[in-house]
């Protein structure tokens, strides 16, 4: 895969421009008030350099799903006086979002000033990435900054559209994971470990036969690993299988064969009788479960197995638990495998999702080199598909 050299937020003329910066502030609300404001925090080193330009600043993003219906639920309001608290200055908030009144504010912005447009999918037209919306949208402002890499992978107005009116750039959040995930598959410090997890195959079949070109050791836990251990012809009892996808595993391991690539998979299981947090639970060797019993979690064998594996790495990129991670019982391989990864004194790159929340809720997200601020996104960066929200940046 080829580095990406795409054009900064500092490596342009900003003052006393009016600046539309895409953000992420799809942020946990509970009764109109704000339960992680962690997405806000996140944007604020590429607003506050803005500010420290002189520009005008105008502010974008979602929040939910309101299908292009204007839904109080869904405002971004909550934002604005989050925003305005971690910043100790006002943030206007428009009443729409290319609208009358986002229109005159932005006009009349000063250097130095903040505006936050309202949600852009209270417009239907955001999300099918409608040019006329997009034209509208890019008419509040002379330079674009896309700086939520969380909606990277989508082809929308606020995300791709606005591009082709204005110049764009991107903001240091899309930075650092260009440099961190895209240095990681393009030149990554080697030897290069992957881990992957979660319920299923299908889901990362792209990653997979992707990573097979690029890593030195891959490793598999989670409810995926059983699908490949079926096809090794491993009785998995009732765990959770892929039954169309066992010949493609099959097919995946013998490519990690031919090409010199590790593939670890689980030498023993903890099963559970049922799939419940208080189920009855014991741990059995990876090639045998009986009838009756489902996989949950990684065993203690498999916890040094993988961790001595992570020890000698110089990169290690990880998605997905080991196991069913919210349920105490069978955490502890998730728990193990972050442990591993926190201490190897490797490059460390967390893609996002349920990795991300179980290494924060550790305590180790200062010991990562870095965590992806995107689900969704850091899986099709892993899987070397070009994000329609970075392509149409400007290259250097």
């Amino acid at each position: 895969m080829k580095p990406l050299n795409k054009k900064s937020v500092n490596e342009i003329d900003l003052t006393g421009k009016r600046v539309l910066v895409r953000c992420d502030f799809n942020v946990p609300l509970q009764d109109g008030s704000i339960t992680s404001d962690k997405r806000i925090v996140a944007s604020l080193p590429t607003i506050e350099y803005l500010l420290g330009q002189n520009a005008k600043v105008i502010l974008c993003s979602h929040l939910g799903r309101p299908k292009g219906e204007f839904l109080p639920e869904f405002s971004l309001a909550p934002v604005a006086v989050r925003l305005s608290e971690l910043l100790g200055r006002p943030v206007k908030m428009a009443q729409d979002v290319v609208g009358e009144n986002a229109a005159a504010l932005a006009n009349s912005l000063l250097s130095g000033e903040i505006l936050l447009l309202e949600n852009v999918r209270y417009h239907k037209e955001e999300t099918a990435n409608d040019p006329e919306f997009s034209q509208k949208l890019a008419s509040l402002a002379d330079v674009f900054v896309n700086d939520a890499f969380g909606s990277a992978h989508r082809a929308h107005s606020s995300t791709t559209g606005v591009a082709d009116y204005i110049p764009a750039v991107c903001g240091f959040l899309i930075q650092k994971e260009i440099d961190f995930m895209g240095g990681a598959l393009a030149n990554p410090k080697r030897p290069l470990v992957a881990i992957l997890g979660g319920a299923k195959v299908s889901d990362k079949i792209g990653v997979i036969k992707n990573l097979l070109n690029i890593v030195d050791t891959l490793i598999v836990g989670g409810g995926m690993a059983y699908t490949f251990e079926k096809s090794m012809g491993y009785n998995i009892g009732d765990s959770l299988c892929e039954q169309d996808k066992v010949e493609l595993a099959g097919d995946m391991l013998r490519q990690a064969e031919e090409k010199g690539v590790q593939f670890l998979l689980p030498r023993d299981t903890v099963v559970g009788r049922e799939y419940k947090p208080d189920t009855e639970w014991k741990t059995v060797k990876a090639d045998y479960i009986g009838e009756g019993w489902m996989g949950l979690d990684i065993g203690t064998q498999t916890q040094y197995y993988f961790a001595d594996a992570i020890r000698g790495a110089g990169t290690v990129i990880w998605n997905g638990p080991m196991g069913v991670s919210e349920w105490d019982n069978f955490a502890k391989g998730t728990i193990a495998v972050a442990t591993a990864v926190a201490d190897s004194g490797a490059i460390s790159i967390i893609g996002g999702g349920d990795s991300a929340a179980a290494v924060q809720k550790l305590g180790f997200a200062d010991k990562m080199s870095h965590i992806s601020t995107g689900g969704g996104a850091s899986l099709e960066f892993l899987e070397g598909k070009e994000l329609p929200g970075i392509a149409c940046l400007l290259d250097k």
